[in-house]
């Protein structure tokens, strides 16, 4: 019943607005693929694959482009349960060009008041797939905001994830405090730079010096004495990325 009470609602307001609803992750796909794929552009197509190292096929529209023509359909869809929007967003994760990743990830950060910490072991199965950084680094949006919506639940789930064998998952759980200021939890921070300090994978040092760098916008002493301390263990690579700001700040 509660369901379609949902579901009705999301009629009501498509209706509204002078647009009719979209139901169910097929309709969506069918939608978005009329709508998108016209926009292709085989030159930029190339250069975008290229940019990734030719992993992936590209239609080649640009972000802007991309978020304007999906937009409109991500507002006319109404998932009406967590499911409904998980079954969207696998859906267009498993289409080829790489730009469909992206529509997903929109549609996930458009309707994730559906979503909560119980939804952060898929969202970490779903960074597993066909994963690079840009995929990656998109879905730290989405885990980072549950988790700050409900810090208890979302950030003992993150612990788990700094330790898991994926190191894509273990930069998720790196970077998931990115651009929360003041609200960081600044013992997590520095434990989980210290956890992964001896990795030699690139993507974790980056991010080591990508979260401690964000952090330092808000306390540069903070993080400047932490680089002090802990320049023994962690990357050069870490330290410079950290650093990059905060060691030129009063």
């Amino acid at each position: 019943m509660k369901k379609k009470k949902v579901a009705a609602a999301g009629r009501r307001q498509a209706a509204a607005s002078g647009a009719a609803p979209i139901d169910g992750a097929p309709a969506l796909r069918r939608a978005l693929v009329a709508a998108i794929e016209p926009l292709a552009d085989e030159e930029k197509a190339r250069g975008m694959s290229a940019y990734m190292r030719d992993q992936f096929v590209y239609l080649g529209i640009p972000t802007p482009l991309r978020r304007r023509t999906a937009r409109i359909l991500i507002r006319r869809f109404h998932p009406a349960t967590p499911a409904d929007l998980r079954r969207a967003a696998e859906m267009l994760w498993q289409m080829g060009p790489r730009e469909y990743l992206y529509v997903a990830v929109d549609l996930l950060l458009g309707h994730q008041a559906k979503l909560s910490v119980r939804d952060l072991p898929w969202l970490l199965d779903l960074v597993q797939v066909k994963p690079w950084w840009d995929s990656v680094d998109s879905l730290v949006k989405v885990v980072s905001r549950l988790v700050r919506r409900e810090k208890a639940g979302g950030q003992a789930r993150m612990d788990r994830a700094l330790r898991a064998k994926s190191f894509w998952v273990r930069r998720v759980a790196m970077l998931h405090q990115l651009g929360w200021g003041r609200e960081t939890d600044l013992e997590r921070l520095f434990r989980y730079a210290d956890a992964l300090a001896s990795e030699e994978q690139f993507f974790i040092r980056k991010a080591i010096g990508w979260a401690l760098r964000d952090y330092a916008w808000h306390d540069p002493v903070a993080v400047r004495r932490y680089l002090e301390q802990a320049r023994s263990r962690l990357s050069p690579l870490s330290c410079r990325e950290a650093g990059k700001h905060c060691l030129k700040r009063p």
